[in-house]
């Protein structure tokens, strides 16, 4: 939160009462943000996850993040727990809606932007995250459960561990079975149930992780 926006909180901002109150402020807000990361490239942990697909016979990505970060990597089929300024939809109806390519510099008026409006029945057009008070998308939360009852390995990458439901997953993982491998920086509560607990800088581990391990293998890149 820099410039126009560092007097104010996110969490203030990313709830459908600041939408219903504001709806041009948020927006902009958003739209900052996507422009932000649409500045942002893949780091090298993305560009990791994306190469180890190749490794494995099946690999399931599941992210918190909003970002299509791991898109940009080259991750497919990635499953947003939280949903993602990319896929923005109508506040009224819920259809999707496809966002221009142009995405906003500088913006007007104080940071205020106006949504387009939905084609279907003419409402607002609300950024595609799950706000605060939101339940998860249901689609996404029951390919992350599924994943979870049938995995053998559980990475849980860069991620504090205490955002609920999501916070579940690698301990529902860890009681299945499952070997559980936790990238981060400072110690969390999956510590104590992590079949390894790798602390460090989550790109530097995971492309460390990808040239030992798989950087030979003839069939990873």
């Amino acid at each position: 939160m820099t410039g126009m926006w560092e007097e104010f909180d996110a969490e203030s901002l990313a709830t459908r009462e600041a939408f219903s109150k504001d709806r041009d402020f948020v927006w902009g807000w958003y739209e900052w943000r996507r422009a932000m990361v649409q500045r942002c490239p893949p780091n090298s942990a993305h560009l990791a996850i994306a190469a180890m697909v190749s490794c494995f016979p099946k690999l399931t990505l599941i992210t918190q993040n909003v970002d299509d970060l791991h898109e940009r990597a080259g991750s497919k089929d990635v499953i947003h727990l939280h949903g993602s300024l990319q896929q923005p939809r109508c506040y009224s109806c819920g259809d999707p809606y496809v966002l221009p390519s142009r995405i906003p510099g500088e913006l007007p008026d104080g940071g205020r932007l106006a949504p387009p409006q939905c084609p279907s029945c003419g409402g607002w057009i609300r950024p595609g995250v799950v706000w605060f008070g939101e339940d998860l998308p249901a689609d996404s939360w029951m390919q992350a459960k599924m994943a979870v009852k049938t995995c053998d390995v559980f990475f849980c990458i860069g991620t504090s561990s205490s955002v609920y439901p999501a916070a579940d997953l690698p301990f529902e993982a860890a009681e299945r079975g499952a070997c559980v491998i936790q990238v981060n920086r400072t110690p969390t509560e999956l510590d104590r149930v992590s079949n390894y607990n790798l602390k460090g800088k989550a790109g530097e581990i995971m492309n460390a992780l990808y040239r030992v391990i798989w950087g030979q293998h003839r069939n990873c890149f």
